[in-house]
C-alpha cells in the first residue's frame, strides 16, 4: 500500500486509540461548556441572583473557549500538537475545581472563563492532529468521527449532567469536569505521540503565525464555511442556552424529561453527521452544505409559525429534531471544507474555525434571554436568523459551484 499521508501506516488498533482518545479531546470543551445546562435553575436559586446572570457564565465560557482557540492553533503549529494540549488541559483542570468552591456568581464567571480556555486546545490539537496525518477521502473519514463527537457532546452534555444531579450537587458536576480533564491528560501523555515533526514547523511560507493566518483568510472556502459552521452553532445554542428555563419553567418539565429531550435530539446529530460523512464519497461537502442551510431555515422558521399558532409543545419538538438533524449534516462537510486545504496551517486553520463557531454562538445566544423566553418564538427567531446567514455565506463567499472535487 502507498503511504501519502502518515496516518495511511496506521493500523486498525492505532486508528481505533486515536479515535478515542482525540473524541475525548473533542468533547472536552462541548461538556465544559454545556455539562451544567439542566443546574441553571438550581444555581440560580443558590446563589440567588437573575437567570441573565447565569446565562452570562455560559457565555463566558464559550468566549473563553473562542479566544483560547485562537492561541492554542497557531501555538500548536509553531511548537507542535502535544505541549500545548497538556498545559491548557492542566488549567483547565485547576479552573474546574475553582468554579466548584467559588463563593458567588461573581468567582463563578472568572472560573468558568478560564474552564472554556483551558478547554481550547482539546478541539483545536484534536483537528490539526487529524489534519497532520490524514488527507483526502480519509480525512473525510477521520473528520466525520471527530465531527459526530462534536455534535453529540454538546446535546448529551446535560443528558449527563441531569443524571448526575441525581447523585450530586451543582458543585460536583465541576469536580466530574475536573477528573474528565485529568483523565484527558493521562491518555495523551500515555498514547498520542507528536504528529507534528519539527521539520514541518517551519515550511516556507508558513513559518510565522502571520503567514499562516495570511494563507488561511486568503481562502475564500475556508472564510465562507468557517461563517456557516459559526452560524449553524449560534443557532444551536440559541437552543442550549435557552432550553433549561423554556422546557423546564415554560413546559414544566423536571431535569430527567429535561435530559431526555437532550438525548432524543442527540439521536437528529448521529443521523446527521452519518448520513453526511457517507454522501460526501460521492457528492461534495459543499452540496452537502446547500441542503442543510435550507432545511435549518425552513426549520426554525416553523418553530415561530407553529408557536405563534398555538400549536403547544409539539409545535416546538418536531421542528426543533430536524433543525439539530440538519446542523448534524452540516458539520462534517464545514470540517472538511475548512482544512482539506491548509495542512501547513492546520492548527491555525482549526483554531479560527472553532473560534467563530463558539465565539458567534457565545454572543449571539444570549440575544434570547435578552427577548424573553416566554415563548419559543425568541428562540426560533434567532435560530431563523443564524440560517439566513448561513444560506447567504454559502451561496455568496462560498460558492459551490467553484469549489474543487476532493481527493481519492
Amino acid at each position: 500500500m502507498t503511504v501519502v499521508h502518515p496516518g495511511d501506516s496506521l493500523s486498525g488498533r492505532q486508528r481505533l486509540v486515536y479515535i478515542l482518545v482525540l473524541g475525548a479531546l473533542t468533547a472536552l470543551g462541548p461538556f465544559t461548556i454545556d455539562l451544567y445546562l439542566p443546574a441553571f435553575p438550581v444555581l440560580q436559586q443558590d446563589l440567588d441572583v437573575p437567570a441573565s446572570l447565569i446565562q452570562l457564565t455560559l457565555t463566558g465560557t464559550t468566549v473563553g473557549f473562542a479566544v483560547g482557540q485562537l492561541f492554542m492553533g497557531p501555538w500548536s503549529d509553531k511548537v507542535g500538537r502535544r505541549l500545548p494540549l497538556i498545559l491548557a488541559t492542566t488549567v483547565h483542570i485547576a479552573a474546574s475545581v475553582g468554579a466548584a468552591f467559588a463563593p458567588d456568581i461573581a468567582w463563578l464567571a472568572v472560573f468558568r472563563v478560564l474552564q472554556g480556555a483551558g478547554a481550547a486546545a482539546g478541539g483545536v490539537v484534536a483537528m490539526a492532529m487529524v489534519r497532520d496525518l490524514f488527507g483526502g477521502k480519509p480525512l473525510v473519514r477521520m473528520l466525520s468521527r471527530l465531527a459526530l463527537v462534536n455534535g453529540l457532546a454538546p446535546i448529551l452534555a446535560p443528558v449527563i449532567g441531569s443524571q448526575l444531579l441525581q447523585f450530586l450537587d451543582w458543585r460536583g458536576l465541576f469536580i466530574f469536569l475536573a477528573v474528565y480533564g485529568l483523565l484527558v491528560v493521562v491518555a495523551v501523555s500515555l498514547w498520542i505521540v507528536e504528529t507534528l515533526p519539527p521539520a514541518r514547523r517551519q515550511d516556507a511560507g508558513h513559518s510565522t503565525a502571520r503567514d499562516r493566518y495570511r494563507s488561511v483568510f486568503s481562502d475564500r472556502v475556508f472564510v465562507g464555511v468557517a461563517l456557516i459552521g459559526g452560524m449553524s452553532f449560534s443557532g444551536l445554542f440559541a437552543y442550549l442556552s435557552s432550553s433549561s428555563f423554556l422546557f423546564q419553567e415554560v413546559y414544566g418539565f423536571d431535569a430527567q424529561e429535561y435530559g431526555l429531550l437532550f438525548a432524543v435530539n442527540s439521536i437528529g446529530i448521529v443521523i446527521g453527521v452519518q448520513i453526511s460523512s457517507r454522501l460526501m464519497r460521492w457528492y461534495g461537502p459543499q452540496w452537502i452544505l446547500a441542503f442543510t442551510t435550507i432545511v435549518q431555515l425552513v426549520s426554525a422558521i416553523t418553530i415561530v409559525v407553529l408557536t405563534m399558532a398555538g400549536a403547544g409543545i409539539v409545535g416546538v419538538l418536531v421542528p426543533l429534531f430536524f433543525f439539530i438533524m440538519a446542523a448534524g449534516f452540516g458539520f462534517p462537510a464545514v470540517q472538511v471544507l475548512a482544512l482539506v486545504n491548509h495542512g501547513h496551517e492546520a492548527g491555525t486553520a482549526a483554531s479560527l474555525l472553532g473560534a467563530l463557531n463558539f465565539g458567534l454562538a457565545g454572543v449571539i445566544s444570549p440575544i434570547v434571554g435578552v427577548l424573553g423566553i416566554g415563548t419559543a418564538i425568541p428562540m426560533g427567531g434567532v435560530m431563523a436568523a443564524t440560517a439566513v446567514i448561513s444560506v447567504l455565506a454559502l451561496w455568496l463567499i462560498v460558492q459551490p459551484r467553484k469549489v474543487p472535487a476532493l481527493a481519492a
